[in-house]
């Protein structure tokens, strides 16, 4: 019985750590008021969210997750300014639906035949 108490308290201290710990998230920058439209980067997306957030919305980021497309609300708000309608690599926290962003890079595609021996996507 001691070995099975020991064993949730170490299984709960490490969960609680590995809670607030940093993640790299990827996804396309939207605004709040369209959604998950824009889920996928183009310069019409960027067009779109760009006017949005001139108007009072707010920057979120668009992610697949099992099959289906999620928004999540990223703070601070500064960190997305130059990068609306395009993919990102986001590092940072997630609480709730809401990333606090540590970094924030845009991504970008390699050509196919250069995909096929690398990862296929690469950070500027």
């Amino acid at each position: 019985m001691k070995k099975l108490t020991m064993l949730f308290v170490a299984t709960f201290a490490f969960g609680c750590l590995a809670f607030g710990a940093q993640h790299v998230f990827y996804g396309v920058v939207s605004d709040s008021m369209c959604g998950a439209k824009h889920h996928r980067a183009s310069a019409a997306a960027a067009t779109c969210v760009k006017n949005c957030a001139a108007r009072g919305a707010k920057y979120v980021l668009v992610r697949r997750v099992a099959g289906t497309y999620k928004v999540y609300q990223v703070t601070p708000q500064e960190k997305f300014t130059g990068f609306p309608g395009k993919r990102v690599r986001v590092e940072g926290s997630l609480s709730g639906d809401t990333i606090t962003a540590q970094t924030v890079a845009a991504v970008h595609y390699k050509s196919r035949a250069k995909a096929k021996t690398g990862a296929g996507l690469y950070v500027k």
